[in-house]
């Protein structure tokens, strides 16, 4: 078992000093991985009530990949996890380029975390159809890998083409592909192409969230062994809440 940190971004702000401490800290500490979030855009929640992911135009979200690109270079061990990157609304080859340059850069120490986003408002303005995000994340995920794998790729799918060309320099390893998800059709998805899961616990009562979390691994399982691979799935990220002080307090009153 590892341990790792989740950055926290609307605590931490702007400063890239305070981001490049709290890394550093992190290593330091003996923690093994980092994850940070991704939304390119933040939506009005009044303008949007339908929207009911945990964050607005108030919040802020440091991208991703640029921001694993300067932990790359302020850190030296910490592994680096996107949890998750909204891949179905940003250009496939972009990145697959920008992927393979932070772990060349990083020695290794990407992990990409991948999923559907919930926010149709961003995919709209990123130019993409929400609608079809999780056929095209399909599409992505295979696409990628031949990209990181490959010097010339040929492909031609429903979302991208690629005709006779390549990104270099190429990672010098598989770069893992994890997968967000609770939902039957993502389990699924999960078995047949990922290489990890990055589950969200339902329940603060571990006593019943672990049961279901065997349940649905289980699930993940059943579907990797009908696409016939020897292994799917094998990481898996929990992510617990540490309550602040605040909390405590709030608790310690009831």
């Amino acid at each position: 078992m590892q341990l790792g940190v989740v950055l926290p971004e609307r605590e931490i702000g702007s400063d890239p000093g305070a981001v490049r401490d709290y890394a550093r800290a992190a290593e330091e500490l003996g923690y093994d991985f980092l994850v940070t979030a991704d939304h390119v855009l933040g939506a009005d929640r009044e303008r949007y009530p339908d929207l009911l992911g945990p964050y607005g135009h108030g919040a802020p979200i440091h991208e991703p990949l640029v921001l694993f690109g300067f932990l790359a270079a302020v850190t030296t061990r910490l592994r680096l996890i996107t949890n998750v990157l909204i891949l179905p609304q940003r250009q496939t080859v972009l990145v697959a380029k920008q992927a393979a340059e932070i772990d060349l850069l990083s020695g290794g120490r990407l992990t990409l975390g991948v999923g559907n986003g919930w926010n149709h408002v961003e995919y709209e303005a990123l130019g993409q159809d929400f609608r079809t995000r999780g056929r095209r994340i399909e599409e992505q995920v295979r696409l990628l890998r031949r990209l990181w794998e490959q010097p010339l790729v040929a492909f031609e799918g429903r979302f991208d083409r690629v005709r006779d060309a390549g990104i270099n320099p190429r990672p010098e390893r598989p770069i893992p592909i994890w997968m967000g998800g609770m939902a039957g059709r993502v389990l699924e998805r999960i078995g047949r192409l990922a290489d990890g899961w990055s589950p969200r616990l339902l329940s603060d009562d571990l006593d019943q969230a672990l049961p279901d979390m065997e349940r649905r691994r289980e699930r993940i399982a059943v579907a990797a062994r009908a696409a016939r691979r020897a292994a799917a799935a094998a990481d898996q990220q929990l992510r617990l809440h540490a309550p602040s002080r605040d909390d405590q307090k709030v608790h310690g009153r009831r």
